[in-house]
């Protein structure tokens, strides 16, 4: 397989547009794909100041940072992303979402191209089973700050293939991060784990038993994690959070991956975290 020049981004929101940055600042061809002008404009706009802090900090020239600026191309025609070897999609976490941009993407790029899906918890076996590449289509996830963090999980789907592993792998070494692989399963390793921990310390604090900031305390100052669980849950969004419990509790058939209706209402209220401007905190 020839290395991946052109890669295609579908989903401009937080995460789609970190992962634009990472394979701008390497040197792709990115393809940045949103069916909302405004998010696309937005997101670029917010890549030029993440890369102009890095800049600020050495890590970046000037001439590097309007370099990777200049390779990110804004689309909202998926039709336009026809010459990309290499697809990955950070839309909303929901399987019917996810299915028809795969069945779309799959009768767009060429044949040779790979699928991959920045999911946290929907089955890549699954998103396969929506193309005629199977072997093609892989998990790539990655972590929030995506320019920041260092692991991106990639997930074989039942038929991917070695080379389509392989190749992601590499892909992600050349972005400079650590790739871990997992086989399919909900909620993978990470989510698989953090979840349920989020979850209980919800219903720590709907229960009285003690207050968001004391929970959190406990984690810090107890077992050293740089944010409480709830200040993260804060941090990744509680409608995430909830969306990821509930593929947890239909995929694995456990109660205890039930999602605390705590948790359920402050989302039904709209309160969802850092980006509604309420959820455990203000901001």
């Amino acid at each position: 397989m020839s290395p991946i020049q052109t890669v295609a981004i579908i989903g401009a929101g937080t995460m789609g547009g970190g992962i634009a940055h990472i394979f701008a600042r390497s040197g792709f061809a990115v393809l940045l794909c949103d069916i909302d002008q405004t998010l696309l404009d937005k997101s670029l706009a917010r890549i030029r100041t993440n890369l102009g802090r890095e800049a600020a900090k050495g890590k970046l020239t000037s001439d590097e940072v309007e370099a990777a600026a200049a390779r990110i191309h804004l689309i909202t025609d998926r039709d336009q992303l026809s010459q990309a070897e290499f697809a990955i999609e950070a839309a909303s976490e929901r399987l019917e979402i996810k299915s028809e941009l795969f069945r779309s993407l799959d009768t767009i790029l060429p044949p040779s191209a790979i699928l991959a899906t920045n999911t946290s918890s929907i089955s890549i076996t699954k998103l396969a089973a929506q193309t005629n590449r199977p072997t093609q289509v892989i998990g790539m996830h990655f972590f929030n700050p995506v320019p920041v963090m260092a692991l991106v999980e990639i997930i074989h789907g039942l038929q991917t293939s070695q080379t389509t592993f392989e190749t992601v792998r590499d892909l992600a070494v050349r972005l400079g991060k650590t790739p871990i692989e997992v086989n399919d399963s909900p909620g993978f390793v990470s989510n698989r784990v953090l979840m349920p921990l989020i979850n209980e310390a919800a219903f720590t604090v709907m229960e009285g038993i003690a207050t968001a900031e004391a929970v959190d305390q406990v984690f810090q100052l107890g077992m050293a994690h740089p944010m409480g669980p709830l200040t993260l849950a804060d941090f990744i969004g509680l409608d995430v959070c909830v969306d990821i419990l509930r593929v947890l509790h239909q995929g694995l058939g456990d109660p205890k991956y039930r999602p605390c209706p705590l948790l359920v209402r402050m989302v039904d209220a709209g309160w969802l975290g850092r980006k509604s401007g309420r959820g455990f905190y203000t901001y």
